[in-house]
C-alpha cells in the first residue's frame, strides 16, 4: 500500500514548485546561481519519480523498484568516496601543480625585474653577509641541502642593512621606476597562493611608497632612518629565502635558467653573464 501510495504520482510533488512559485509571487530574494540550481534538483527529481512510476506502471513489481532503489542508494556512499576523495582529489593535485606553475613564472619574472637587483643591493649593505656567501658562492651551486643551511643561518641572526652603504636615492628611483609592475603584481590572484612571496611584495612595495614620499634622502634625521632601515631589513629577511626556493626550483626544473641565475647571483660581486669557458 505505501509503495502504491509513493509510486502512483500521490506524492505531492507539485509541492517543491509551488514553494519556488511562492518565492518569486512574494518576492523573497535568491541568487540565480541558487536559482537555477533549485529548478535543476527538482527536475532530476521529478524525472526520476515519473520513470520510477512509468516503470511501476508497465511491470506492476514495486519490490523490485524497491530492491534496485535501495542497493542504489547503498552505493551512494562508495560513489561519494571514489569521486569526491580520489578522483577531485587527484584533478585537485594536478591543478594546484599547474597554479605553482604560471606561479613560478610569475616568480622568475619578479627576480629578473626586480629581486635579483634588490638582493644584489642589500646584500652588499649587510655587514654580516660573509656567512651568506660561503653558503652561495660554493661550486655545487643551490641545492636543497644549501637552502637548508640558508635558513639556519637566516635564523641565527637578524638580518641587518647598514644605511651608510645604501644609496637610497637610487634605489628609490629603482622601486618607484617599478611601481606599476609591482602593481600588476599585486593584482594577480595567483600570487595568493603563495603566503611568503605574498608577503616579500607587500614588504617590497611598502618600501617603495616610504621612500616615494620623502625628499631628499641625505637630509633625514636619525629616527627616520631608522625607521627605513627596519623596512629594508624587512625586504632583506624575505627576499633572501624566496630567492633560495627559486633558484632550488630552477636548478630542479630548468637547468638552462638556473645557469643564467648562477651567472647573474647577486651575492658574487664578481658575477659575469658572458660564459668565458
Amino acid at each position: 500500500m505505501q509503495a502504491r501510495y509513493f509510486f502512483t504520482g500521490q506524492f505531492p510533488l507539485a509541492g517543491h514548485f509551488g514553494f519556488l512559485i511562492f518565492l518569486q509571487a512574494n518576492n523573497v530574494p535568491m541568487k540565480e546561481e541558487y536559482r537555477w540550481k533549485l529548478i535543476a534538483a527538482i527536475a532530476l527529481i521529478t524525472l526520476s519519480l515519473a520513470l520510477y512510476t512509468v516503470h511501476f506502471f508497465i511491470f506492476r513489481d514495486a519490490q523490485h523498484i524497491l530492491i534496485y532503489l535501495v542497493g542504489d542508494l547503498a552505493f551512494v556512499p562508495i560513489e561519494v568516496l571514489v569521486v569526491t576523495l580520489i578522483i577531485d582529489q587527484m584533478i585537485e593535485s594536478r591543478e594546484r601543480q599547474r597554479k605553482m606553475e604560471k606561479l613560478n613564472m610569475v616568480i622568475g619574472i619578479f627576480f629578473s625585474r626586480i629581486g635579483t637587483p634588490l638582493l644584489a643591493t642589500l646584500s652588499r649593505a649587510d655587514p654580516g653577509v660573509g656567512t651568506l656567501k660561503s653558503l652561495l658562492l660554493a661550486e655545487n651551486g643551490i641545492t636543497a641541502e644549501k637552502t637548508e643551511e640558508v635558513r639556519l643561518c637566516l635564523d641565527s641572526r637578524s638580518c641587518s642593512i647598514a644605511m651608510n652603504q645604501v644609496d637610497m636615492a637610487n634605489l628609490r628611483d629603482f622601486l618607484v621606476a617599478q611601481e606599476d609592475f609591482l602593481l600588476r603584481l599585486v593584482e594577480n590572484p595567483m600570487v595568493f597562493e603563495h603566503e611568503s612571496f605574498t608577503d616579500l611584495l607587500l614588504a617590497v612595495s611598502h618600501l617603495a611608497e616610504e621612500l616615494k614620499a620623502r625628499g631628499d634622502p641625505a637630509s633625514l634625521p636619525p629616527a627616520d632612518i631608522s625607521h627605513l632601515s627596519g623596512d629594508m631589513d624587512r625586504v632583506y629577511s624575505r627576499l633572501v629565502p624566496e630567492w633560495m626556493k627559486y633558484m632550488e626550483y630552477l636548478r630542479t626544473h630548468y637547468p638552462y635558467l638556473y645557469s643564467l641565475a648562477l651567472r647573474t647571483n647577486p651575492f658574487d660581486e664578481k658575477a659575469r653573464v658572458v660564459v668565458t669557458g
